[in-house]
């Protein structure tokens, strides 16, 4: 992965999990102690922060640094979103199942 890719997958990844907590860039940023045109120009991968700064917006994420450049952050997301909407699914129609042998059988 050349140096790019690193901080487009870095900016990626942060804006990721910001989102998953329901941050804005305003929230991470104070909580990080960094600029809010600095942590964009993270997410846009213009920008690589120092290690650091790496560490703070790690923690005010409630992650592990390395988890900042796994590639396949966003596709793990959505492989968990399709385990949870599979379960919800199986269970509600479970449920319905339930309720039409309880109607029609007795």
């Amino acid at each position: 992965m050349d140096g790019q890719a690193i901080k487009d997958t870095l900016g990626k990844n942060i804006k990721l999990l910001r989102a998953r907590r329901g941050l804005s860039q305003a929230d991470l940023a104070e909580s990080a102690d960094i600029s809010i045109t600095f942590l964009s120009n993270i997410e846009r991968g213009i920008k690589f922060p120092q290690p650091n700064m790496l560490s703070k917006i790690a923690i005010a994420l409630g992650v592990e640094v390395n988890e900042l450049f796994l590639e396949n952050l966003a596709a793990n997301d959505h492989k968990e979103l399709l385990n949870h909407v599979s379960e919800d699914l199986a269970k509600n129609v479970n449920l319905a199942m339930v309720e039409v042998f309880k109607r029609y059988l007795g």
